[in-house]
């Protein structure tokens, strides 16, 4: 295995050269800064205002024109990029930079969030950092000094194409081998305190380079068998409150600590805790984030088009409740533009039936601009 030490002074120069403004999405980013502002509410269209908590997606290498009109109007909040996206860095980047053209004639000014799965090992959507796996980071000779390496890597090979937002890192605790969170080797370990010190110095380190980090997935997919996987079907853990608050949510504290810019929840139901509602649908258990630990951050959703979530409606009915529960960003990754925008649609309904609360959204939408405002 090569020394972090060594191979640090390529991710130093990138990100000196990410701080000199060099870079294009450093250049763009500046370009940018004195536009953004909090746009007023009540100034956006019903879809606009919907749109700010909406993250789309899309199928193939070439953005549909759905999707650019959708980001020319300001009717979404972001994007999320797959594989299927993506051919090589220099492709991906010409696909950024047509997304904030286009958005140059949005109303909302502030950035779009551009966001992928760059965990490292096996689940990353490009190539290149973080190479390890967070169970090797975990069982490495230095846990930390690895943590920050792989935390730099992944935001400066964001932030080299212009993407501002990782969907990492997982501070799932995992109990046994071979489980749903060890398949994949996304977790960094069966303890508590280590996955919480290896997730605190991740986001620290891919935070400083501008990338903002999501911690996921709360409270906690540690305790998850290996058939138990909430994409493909629905999920319950049994796990007591005690453990769930002692294990599972332990890490969170630090990642709240260390300023995670997002937190994403889960869609298993913990019985301890709601024992009817997956975790991104229920206000208790956003209420054990925000309230418990004291978040005042971004709440993102798992994918909307889960298999857990088929028991609660289709994607329009459940962007609706999850938005009741608290949840600020919803992650519609079907790779189908169409999803995204019945998410907006639903949103913008419901707020005008009443069916959603009007000041509790704006709160959310808020939320998510001051994040886009920071990047």
């Amino acid at each position: 295995m090569t020394s972090p030490l060594s191979r640090r002074g390529a991710l130093i120069a990138g990100a000196a050269a990410l701080a000199a403004g060099l870079g294009p999405a450093a250049s763009e980013a500046a370009a940018r800064a004195p536009e953004v502002a909090r746009p007023r509410f009540s100034a956006l269209s019903p879809q606009q205002r919907a749109g700010q908590c909406v993250i789309h997606s899309y199928p193939g290498l070439t953005p549909p024109a759905s999707l650019m009109n959708a980001i020319k109007e300001g009717r979404t909040a972001g994007v999320i990029f797959f594989g299927e996206n993506i051919q090589n860095l220099s492709q991906i980047e010409s696909v950024i930079k047509s997304m904030n053209a286009a958005h140059a004639s949005s109303p909302v000014k502030a950035p779009l969030l551009l966001m992928t799965d760059q965990e490292g090992g096996m689940i990353r959507r490009l190539p290149g950092e973080p190479v390890m796996s967070a169970k090797d980071v975990g069982a490495s000779a230095d846990p930390r000094q690895w943590a920050d390496f792989t935390g730099s890597g992944a935001g400066m090979n964001l932030a080299g194409i212009g993407m501002n937002v990782n969907l990492a890192p997982v501070l799932d605790v995992y109990r046994a081998d071979g489980d749903f969170t060890d398949q994949y080797k996304r977790s960094y370990s069966k303890s508590a305190a280590a996955v919480a010190s290896c997730g605190k110095t991740f986001i620290t380190a891919q935070q400083a380079v501008g990338v903002a980090a999501t911690a996921k997935h709360f409270p906690g997919l540690g305790p998850a068998t290996a058939s138990q996987n909430t994409d493909l079907r629905p999920v319950t853990i049994t796990t007591s409150a005690a453990t769930l608050r002692s294990v599972d949510e332990a890490p969170y504290k630090d990642a709240i600590a260390a300023g995670t810019k997002l937190v994403m929840l889960s869609w298993a139901i913990y019985t301890a805790l709601d024992p009817s509602r997956p975790a991104g649908l229920s206000p208790t258990v956003v209420g054990e984030l925000r309230n418990r630990l004291g978040y005042t951050g971004v709440t993102i959703t798992d994918a909307l088009e889960a298999g857990a979530l088929t028991p609660f409606g289709t994607t329009s009915q459940v962007a609706v409740k999850a938005a009741a529960a608290g949840m600020d960003l919803l992650l519609c990754s079907s790779r189908s533009v169409s999803q995204g925008d019945a998410a907006v649609t639903a949103l913008s309904d419901a707020l005008g039936t009443g069916a959603l609360d009007a000041a509790a959204f704006e709160a959310a939408a808020a939320r998510v601009n001051a994040l886009r405002a920071g990047l």
